[in-house]
């Protein structure tokens, strides 16, 4: 029975969900050894991530709180570009680090990881031909 118990307690993990824009990441932080990601089931995060700086700014929430455990990270990103990505993967990140250890909080807070980003694109109106440019006038 105990082997069992210790047995779920591996496989138990916390999820949390990042967005920006039109990106999603839905992010599973388990207790680890070492630390590692896995994206998209098959993809690391170097391989995923081609700039540094995006990688930099995917993982931040690991680097800048001190914690003594490691987490082995994987995340489910779709939809937007690579730069929304990895702002979503972030998201999501920091809020299952909140779950994890709520007294995180007030760092995440001040480091602005907890807050959505809600800039998106503005929808298209009608008689325009983006959201807000129209078509050439000529006055004669």
């Amino acid at each position: 029975m105990e082997k069992e118990t210790n047995a779920k307690e591996k496989n138990r993990y916390i999820e949390a969900i990042g967005r920006r824009k039109e990106a999603t990441a839905r992010v599973r932080l388990f207790e680890a050894s070492r630390s590692s990601f896995s994206i998209n089931e098959d993809r690391d995060l170097e391989n995923y991530f081609s700039s540094g700086d995006l990688r930099s700014m995917a993982v931040s929430p690991l680097g800048s709180v001190k914690l003594p455990v490691k987490f082995k990270v994987t995340a489910k990103i779709y939809g937007g570009g690579v730069s929304s990505q990895a702002e979503a993967l972030r998201l999501g990140l920091s809020r299952g680090l909140l779950k994890y250890d709520p007294s995180l909080r007030p760092e995440l807070k001040k480091l602005g990881f907890l807050t959505r980003n809600p800039r998106v694109k503005e929808r298209r109106k009608f008689g325009l031909k983006k959201a807000r440019k129209a078509a050439q006038w000529s006055k004669r």
